[in-house]
């Protein structure tokens, strides 16, 4: 009898203290082959400013070696030396930035910005597996310049889609001076790793309003229900078939067989002879609206809400919950190479996924420690492999203070 026997990776939760460009190479070093199946990513927009209102709002005694590896990182003047790294691995995206480089109408910082993001989603690319998903929340200010070198990194045909969410119901500047309408909106862009990827639909429920407008038919048993069209929209060039049933003659969705089984099952209706027949869709057993790309049903978060820790850019879970259960599977590998304050990696371990996550600031290593322990008790730790090395005693301290196993 022939027996096989299948090694599978044993993949262990992981944490990750340090600059998120070297996490990526010492995976890509590591793992020869991709193995990452979704990953999130929310960085610093083109500002040090949320970073640093972080580190000053925290009684620390090292808030400044902090803030010095955040900027060290984003620094203007480093910049070239990644955009000469860059020249050896991927001559294209070197000569689009090095010809922003050289633009005068665009400034330094957001040329240091788009490098720095540039070379790390390069590496994040050659994590992600063929069936992967990759998700880059930004704002509207580089949105555009970040989805043309991701259309370079990922090929232009594996975009799927711009996301805006609603994260804000008003923001008025007019105070301040600034004449342009309130930015309600964060963008999220949506790429591929190939046509492969999963994508599970997520659904609304449908909401009273919606109910009464649409539903307005009920049958004897009190089942509410709409009528559909069966018609075949493209015709002859989309495939469709073409027949004569119940005397009208077009294109249908449905073949001549499939159209006679639903009529003998009492789910086509044709009001008087002549008139187009319709399909019966019965409210008990729609999933809901299909969620579309635009998401304003997700509120931000609120002071006071039991969730929120203090973080001045925190994400809330719902809006993680929607992309993880979207583009990944139960025991799936789901990353966040900024995480922060750790949403991406607290709903991973709902959902139970398997997560690794990056981040620069120890103060965020030790906030996702607590996060995870608060909600799942100090056994968590057992389950979680610390990788990193502090610059610094006092974080080092802190840190060891914060992973040591409870």
């Amino acid at each position: 009898m022939l027996i096989l026997v299948f090694i599978t990776r044993i993949f262990m939760n992981h944490l990750y203290f340090g600059d998120c460009l070297d996490v990526l190479k010492q995976l890509k070093d590591e793992n020869p082959q991709p193995f990452i199946d979704l990953i999130y990513i929310d960085p610093p927009f083109n500002s040090k400013r949320n970073y640093n209102v972080l580190f000053e709002s925290i009684d620390i005694k090292d808030a400044n070696s902090q803030k010095q590896a955040f900027a060290d990182t984003w620094s203007n003047y480093e910049y070239v030396d990644t955009l000469n790294e860059l020249m050896q691995i991927d001559r294209d995206l070197y000569t689009v930035l090095n010809t922003f480089h050289n633009l005068k109408s665009i400034s330094d910082s957001a040329v240091a910005y788009l490098t720095t993001m540039s070379i790390r989603i390069w590496y994040m690319h050659k994590l992600l597996k063929d069936t992967g998903s990759f998700y880059l929340h930004c704002d509207p200010t580089m949105s555009h310049y970040l989805k043309f070198l991701c259309d370079m990194i990922f090929n232009e045909r594996n975009f799927r889609n711009e996301i805006t969410w609603q994260r804000t119901n008003t923001h008025n500047d007019a105070k301040q001076g600034r004449k342009a309408f309130g930015n309600v909106v964060d963008i999220i862009l949506f790429y591929t790793k190939s046509d492969k990827n999963i994508f599970n639909q997520q659904y609304l429920v449908h909401n009273e309003e919606y109910v009464t407008s649409f539903y307005k038919f009920q049958d004897k048993d009190g089942r509410k229900y709409s009528l559909g069209d069966l018609g075949a929209p493209g015709g002859e060039e989309k495939g469709n078939p073409y027949y004569e049933f119940l005397g009208v003659k077009k294109f249908w969705r449905y073949s001549q067989e499939n159209m006679k089984k639903l009529y003998e099952r009492g789910l086509i209706i044709q009001t008087k002879p002549g008139t187009v027949p319709r399909l019966k869709r019965y409210l008990d057993e729609s999933k809901g609206i299909a969620i579309q790309n635009i998401w304003t049903d997700i509120r931000p978060l609120q002071a006071g809400q039991k969730e929120k820790l203090g973080y001045p850019t925190q994400k809330p879970e719902t809006l993680l919950e929607r992309i993880i259960l979207t583009s990944s599977n139960e025991g799936d590998v789901v990353a966040d190479f900024f995480c922060g304050c750790g949403t991406t990696i607290a709903v991973a371990q709902k959902l139970n996924r398997q997560w690794l996550g990056a981040d620069i600031s120890h103060l965020a290593i030790r906030l996702i420690i607590k996060r995870l322990t608060e909600t799942y008790g100090q056994g968590i730790k057992h389950n979680i492999k610390m990788h990193g090395l502090p610059k610094d005693i006092g974080s080092a301290k802190m840190l060891a203070q914060e992973t040591e196993g409870g």
